[in-house]
């Protein structure tokens, strides 16, 4: 039996009204003993004010509130500070527009029990992604052959937002450290568990584009991941990790 009691899923927010509650209802039907941490940067959406209306009915629901928009890494490693004060063994990164399925969460958890971090990974088995634009498509598979080749580092996916990490894996993290805010927070923290010598293994998943709500991607993000590439790979070569 996995240990779902043990386990807590992030979620970062930003105007997700039309998802959370949705998002929310979904994965305690499907897994009623997990916990759900919703991290919301002051939605003017009202996100925040949706799961407030539905804690009642799930126990294991959590909101942490933040004043405004402050990005998605802070975002984690605030969830990341939450989840090991709080005990949990197996943290799980998600979005909550249903691009990442909830049903893959039981097979991320049981790989979970034989390394430090899962990643699903939308290319371990060709390129498994649904709806989205050929343009983006290409960008984000040959930005991930470009991280491989900066960085040597031996991953697929090395972008991808759904994970589960063990408390050992961020344990070993120092999240002072991190330097990333985007979308390369993701190879960042991929980067350094891996530099730790910890065991990493891709779960083939299929990403779908999310259908309600509006994509949080935009060019500064895009160049953010370009120049920290290069700047992790000189971090490494120095020993300044």
């Amino acid at each position: 039996m996995l240990p779902y009691e043990k386990t807590v899923i992030l979620i970062p927010t930003y105007n997700e009204s039309d998802n959370v509650e949705r998002m929310a209802r979904t994965i305690f039907k499907a897994y009623p003993n997990i916990s759900l941490l919703i991290i919301d940067d002051g939605s003017p959406d009202g996100t925040g004010n949706i799961i407030k209306k539905i804690q009642r009915e799930f126990p294991g629901l959590h909101l942490m509130e933040r004043a405004k928009k402050q990005g998605i890494g802070t975002a984690y490693i605030a969830g990341f500070k939450w989840a090991l004060e709080k005990n949990y063994d197996f943290i799980f990164e998600m979005d909550c527009d249903f691009s990442h399925d909830p049903k893959d969460i039981p097979r991320l958890l049981e790989a979970a029990q034989n390394n430090d971090l899962v990643i699903g990974s939308r290319y371990i088995d060709g390129i498994s992604i649904v709806n989205w634009p050929f343009k983006r498509l290409l960008l984000s598979y040959f930005a991930s052959i470009y991280t491989r080749f900066i960085t040597r580092i031996p991953l697929r996916d090395t972008t991808g937002g759904f994970k589960c990490f063990t408390r050992k894996a961020l344990e070993a993290l120092n999240f002072d450290k991190i330097i990333s805010n985007g979308y390369s927070f993701q190879l960042e923290v991929n980067y350094k568990i891996w530099g730790q010598g910890l065991k990493i293994k891709e779960v083939p998943i299929i990403f779908y584009e999310r259908r309600d709500g509006q994509s949080k991607m935009d060019k500064n993000i895009i160049f953010e991941a370009i120049f920290a590439v290069i700047f992790l790979r000189l971090k490494k070569i120095f020993g300044t990790l």
